[in-house]
């Protein structure tokens, strides 16, 4: 499941509880676009807002209405004790596989986030993608500590960020990662805006929030990388833009859901705000002008 095009979906909610006919209707789209996996409760799922018992039934739900497509699980957590509950809850409602990010609220030592992901491998038979995200999680891993954990079994992927870095440094950072981790271990980009970039230096998937909402535009994104297209992702630079402005995926792809009328317009945990009107309005246009569906 590790390969091709990983689609992370918001999730919808109303009054503080799932809104689950949103949700069901997002994956609607997923299944019927057969993206090759689904990955709930990422960062655009906003899985760190939500209890646990939300987590469970958002998984639940995505496993039960996912049809053929295997789910991934994001199971990160400020506690050990947490992690391990998530990682049982996502297995018993049949999630194929665990996003692991690193929350912290006192820095981490490496040998601290090791023994976080041995813990848990050690506790769980699904296989479990590391999620590289600085910019959120304010942790990061060192060469060293990925190569130690690469070597853990069950260590399947990791999720690593392109923003900040030239095509030139993500090419470079793909191929030094290749020789760090085990020919086993999948690379995926993730951060849309430099998803085609990643593809093209090598990596084995796109991580992506936008097929999340758009899967069509996302899959014509990853054929069109294999076709060997130079700059087929020129098109979505609007989208981009949007993301930049407004502070990431997360309220612009709310706002489009709400727009095309698959969630509320006001579908994010608080303290989340949705978009005003007038930037509401901004993201209609966008999606006008891209044809996107």
């Amino acid at each position: 499941m590790f390969t091709g095009l990983s689609a992370f979906p918001l999730t919808p909610v109303s009054a503080d509880k799932i809104d689950e006919r949103g949700f069901i209707r997002l994956l609607e789209r997923l299944t019927e676009a057969e993206v090759d996996s689904i990955g709930v409760l990422g960062s655009t799922g906003c899985y760190a807002y939500l209890s646990m018992e939300q987590r469970k039934k958002v998984t639940a739900l995505a496993c039960s209405h996912a049809s053929h497509i295997p789910v991934m699980a994001c199971v990160g957590a400020m506690s050990t004790h947490d992690v391990l509950q998530l990682a049982e809850d996502a297995q018993t409602v049949g999630a194929s596989a665990l996003l692991m990010p690193v929350l912290r609220y006192q820095p981490l030592r490496d040998d601290e986030i090791f023994g976080l992901f041995e813990t848990l491998t050690q506790n769980s038979d699904l296989p479990v993608c590391i999620y590289d995200n600085p910019r959120t999680t304010s942790s990061s891993f060192s060469d060293d500590l990925l190569a130690s954990l690469g070597r853990l079994t069950g260590i399947a992927s990791i999720k690593i960020p392109g923003l900040g870095i030239s095509t030139q440094q993500l090419t470079a950072r793909i191929e030094h990662l290749r020789k760090l981790l085990p020919t086993s271990m999948t690379i995926g980009i993730s951060g849309d805006e430099r998803g085609v970039a990643g593809l093209q230096a090598g990596c084995d998937l796109w991580y992506s929030a936008l097929a999340g909402l758009f899967p069509h535009a996302a899959k014509q994104l990853t054929a069109a990388v294999a076709t060997g297209e130079p700059a087929c992702g020129a098109f979505l630079e609007p989208v981009w833009e949007l993301f930049r402005r407004y502070g990431g995926s997360v309220r612009v792809l709310a706002a489009a859901a709400g727009i095309l009328g698959i969630t509320q317009t006001d579908c994010l945990p608080r303290p989340l705000r949705p978009l005003v009107r007038d930037e509401i309005e901004k993201v209609s246009r966008v999606i006008k002008l891209l044809g996107l569906e």
